[in-house]
């Protein structure tokens, strides 16, 4: 969804945050602070003097912790990669997404969709999504919260850890 609309269903705090920046960041509210109210998660962003820039940045964690803690079912039977992974695989059959790409919290669901519903099992993920497992592994420990998911889901399923 576009940022209009994840922002609607967000309670948004702004507020005066303390910390280093001199006068202007005691008088000015310039903090922000996202509260999904379907989720109850919260981003938050205080590092800049700039109201705007802290919404930015706010939102895009927002987006990125939703990405990582909401998770759907996947039929793996019917399982094909959607249209924003499939864009995200090259020519040569590697998944390159990098961190700062928009595209990337898309691919973090959706990756994260995937291995949870093969039970942990990272190369039956990969072979679903036509890539080597190394390079899905590479990808999932370019993203260290990604890597926690997964090691998490694993533990629990009594698999060892990726490392």
């Amino acid at each position: 969804m576009d940022d209009a609309a994840l922002t609607a269903q967000c309670d948004i705090d702004l507020y005066r945050a303390s910390g280093p920046g001199g006068q202007k960041r005691n008088k000015t509210s310039s903090a922000v602070r996202f509260r999904h109210r379907a989720s109850g998660m919260i981003a938050v962003a205080v590092e800049s003097r700039s109201q705007h820039e802290n919404r930015a940045r706010a939102l895009k964690r927002l987006r990125r912790t939703m990405a990582l803690q909401c998770r759907f079912d996947v039929d793996v039977a019917q399982y094909a990669p959607g249209e924003v992974v499939t864009s995200c695989i090259t020519r040569d059959q590697k998944l390159h997404v990098g961190r700062k790409d928009q595209r990337m919290n898309v691919v973090i669901a959706e990756l994260l969709d995937l291995i949870f519903a093969v039970d942990g099992k990272v190369s039956a993920a990969a072979e679903k999504l036509g890539v080597s497992t190394s390079n899905l592994v590479s990808l999932i420990k370019s993203e260290p919260k990604m890597l926690a998911q997964v090691n998490e889901l694993r533990r629990q399923l009594g698999v060892k850890p990726l490392r």
